[in-house]
């Protein structure tokens, strides 16, 4: 019985088997086993029964486990691999790399590239033009999503220099703003204190022309005055020379 149980536990723990019952060479080998039998009764009692043929014909091969396969990083559950930078930097001086996309942003970048005689797509990340990370695949999906899984992260990873962009661009825009207001308003000063100032030469233009009308209406007046009274002169003179004129009779 040992024998058996020895057996099927080797058989178990190999791989799948059956369990095919072992048939004892004579009589005197059983009763010889039978001592060894009764002193382990106690612990075989609790073990299961060895199983008959009826059960051996229909038992079910034990799958035994196997070591688990390194799986690719996968991208939309396509078959990517991390490929060789060296080998990448290398095909692509022989110019042996065919470009399907190009995404740049800042000074991260994205390439799809097709190594055409071995039928290998290439997804490679630039950082200042200088290669960080690849990525391989054999089919164009696959390639595809991978190229599209570099592009999310180079936007990500330049999302800080497009705000400091942005507001560069925002700060510098306030800057002339603000140059051209200081402008505006030292026009607008320079403008009122020249109208200012053209106001008091007006002003005082005003007040001298006014103070010479007065004069001039008051030479007037005087002359006027003088020419009234040379009139009536000569018009007393004019009825005092008329006196000596002698009455002549009409014919």
């Amino acid at each position: 019985m040992k024998s058996l149980l020895n057996r099927r536990s080797a058989l178990l723990a190999t791989g799948p088997s059956h369990l095919v019952q072992v048939a004892h060479d004579s009589a005197a080998s059983s009763r010889g086993a039978h001592d060894a039998h009764d002193d382990a009764a106690t612990s075989i009692a609790a073990a299961p029964a060895p199983a008959s043929a009826e059960a051996t014909e229909t038992a079910r091969p034990v799958t035994t486990l196997r070591p688990v396969p390194v799986v690719p990083s996968q991208v939309s559950g396509r078959p990517v691999q991390m490929a060789d930078t060296a080998e990448v930097e290398w095909l692509a001086e022989e110019e042996a790399l065919i470009p399907f996309r190009v995404f740049r942003s800042f000074d991260y970048s994205v390439s799809l590239l097709f190594h055409a005689r071995e039928l290998t797509y290439y997804v490679a990340l630039y950082q200042e033009s200088a290669l960080w990370r690849a990525l391989k695949a054999a089919d164009l999906d696959a390639a595809e999503a991978a190229f599209h899984h570099f592009e999310e992260q180079a936007t990500r990873l330049s999302e800080g220099e497009t705000r400091r962009a942005q507001l560069a661009a925002q700060n510098e825009q306030l800057a002339r703003m603000i140059a051209q207001s200081e402008a505006q308003a030292e026009r607008l000063r320079c403008d009122l204190q020249r109208n200012a100032a053209q106001e008091q030469v007006v002003t005082g233009r005003q007040h001298q022309v006014r103070k010479e009308v007065a004069q001039l209406e008051a030479q007037r007046v005087a002359a006027q005055a003088q020419l009234n009274k040379a009139h009536r002169q000569i018009h007393q003179l004019n009825l005092t020379s008329n006196e000596g004129v002698p009455h002549l009779p009409g014919r």
